[in-house]
């Protein structure tokens, strides 16, 4: 099927030349004499490239270069301009055009610009298209994972989440812990209730019980009116307390108190108000280690840890590197506006052998400065700020590459999950087990992968 061309151009000779070209060399050709009607086009029919010109009546070329970015944010759109309008060319580049060409154009080089604008668009999909596919069922409730670690964690939060237990999460700082809470809320009964979120460690000691209970009008100097506790506005639903380890020993007695017989009684007040409230508390800290060094109360940990997930740290689930990466990259091209062809070999080697004691929230961070400084081009090593000096990306790497090892990377991992069961493996990917030989010779896949980890694994 011939690719398509629409032809933004308010001076008839030009459009029609280049029209003219274009249909010569196979594109199917649309043309528009101002910015208004290439809007219309687009909004009635898709194409495969715009060639716009930078000045034209009604719609100017960087306006609707804005229309396309929101209507049809994939199609790549090269600017027409004279040298005199070259700087409009240059803000239009920032905001997300393919490229540009002076004018008088060259056709050899308007074709060249546009066999490579179409090549990156298509590269652009094809990277979206394998991640949409090699993280379908890797997402639950925006958390993003497909290593066994997480995945038991996963069913452990389907059954978690269909009764009123209280749960302890216990994992480093960055791992998710209130996007794990959240998940045990709004996957079962309590979805409709209230998920009240409090960072323990952020109330100050003198505001603890206050915060927590509620307190009545008078209780103390600025009481000038009743206030209802974080207990009382979860009630019914979910009250997360994170950093639970910071809570004082006092605090941590009326906690106890509250949790045994189910009531809250407001800061200056004396009638107790009966609660239904099922507490999710997180910590980065040990809490058996602090109850051995009498800094967190054993009763109390008994009432908070009726179940327990321990998240594991980025560094130990490395296999949901990649779907995090492709993750974030589309979620931060989204919000600057950008497209960003993926990222290089070099740079997921080096963001896999990273040892992220930020865990998941440093490398979301790391991944958003890299869309910032990056363009039309790849994340590359140099983008990284661990990067070390002198250290690049192979002249040989490349988007399709990038995919390929991200591919074999995914196969490999779902062998070694399903045990090596090719039939298993081939269903899990959604594809015939003819299929998946041939995709084990194409990636360089040992087929006697099993025999060679367990040797691996002797020689250990």
């Amino acid at each position: 099927m011939s690719k398509s061309i629409l032809i933004a151009e308010d001076e008839e000779v030009l459009r029609e030349s280049l029209a003219e070209l274009f249909a010569g060399e196979g594109y199917e050709v649309v043309q528009a004499p101002d910015g208004a009607k290439a809007r219309d086009i687009i909004l009635q029919r898709p194409v495969d490239v715009v060639l716009s010109d930078i000045r034209m009546p009604h719609m100017d070329g960087v306006a609707l270069l804005k229309e396309i970015r929101q209507i049809a944010p994939e199609t790549p759109v090269i600017i027409l301009t004279a040298y005199g309008t070259i700087d409009s060319a240059v803000e239009a580049m920032r905001m997300g055009a393919a490229d540009y060409v002076l004018k008088p154009v060259q056709l050899d080089e308007i074709l060249m610009r546009i066999d490579r604008a179409l090549q990156l668009r298509d590269l652009v999909i094809s990277r979206r298209q394998l991640t949409e596919r090699l993280a379908e069922g890797a997402t639950f409730h925006n958390l993003i994972g497909k290593s066994p670690a997480m995945e038991k964690l996963f069913a452990m939060v389907r059954k978690l989440s269909m009764v009123k237990s209280n749960v302890l999460i216990i994992g480093e700082s960055g791992t998710g812990k209130e996007l794990f809470a959240r998940a045990l809320h709004y996957n079962g009964a309590l979805r409709d209730k209230p998920f009240v979120a409090v960072n323990c460690g952020a109330i100050p000691v003198s505001l603890m019980e206050s915060e927590l209970f509620g307190y009545r009008r008078g209780a103390f100097t600025g009481a000038v009116r009743d206030k209802i506790g974080y207990f009382e506005a979860a009630n019914g639903g979910t009250l997360f307390l994170d950093e639970i380890s910071t809570l004082p020993l006092a605090v941590q007695s009326s906690l106890l108190r509250v949790l045994e017989e189910r009531v809250v009684v407001p800061v200056g007040d004396t009638h107790p108000r009966p609660i239904d409230v099922r507490i999710v508390a997180a910590s980065n800290r040990d809490l058996a280690r602090m109850v051995a060094n009498n800094e967190f109360r054993e009763d109390l940990l008994f009432r908070l840890n009726v179940v327990q997930l321990m998240l594991p740290p980025l560094r130990q689930r490395k296999e949901d590197i990649p779907l995090l990466v492709h993750h974030f990259l589309e979620k931060y091209s989204r919000q600057m506006n950008k497209t960003i062809p993926g990222v290089t070999n070099g740079a997921m080697r080096a963001l896999l052998n990273h040892e992220w004691r930020g865990n998941v929230r440093e490398l979301e961070n790391v991944m958003e400065r890299a869309v910032i400084f990056a363009d039309d081009r790849p994340i590359s090593v140099q983008d990284l700020p661990f990067a070390q000096e002198g250290a690049s990306d192979e002249v040989s790497e490349d988007l399709k590459e990038a995919l390929r090892d991200f591919e074999r990377q995914h196969i490999i991992s779902s062998l070694r999950r399903h045990n090596y069961d090719k039939v298993q493996v081939a269903k899990s990917l959604g594809i015939g087990v003819s299929s998946l030989y041939r995709k084990l010779d194409e990636l360089g896949i040992s087929k006697n992968l099993e025999e060679e980890d367990r040797a691996r694994e002797n020689l250990i």
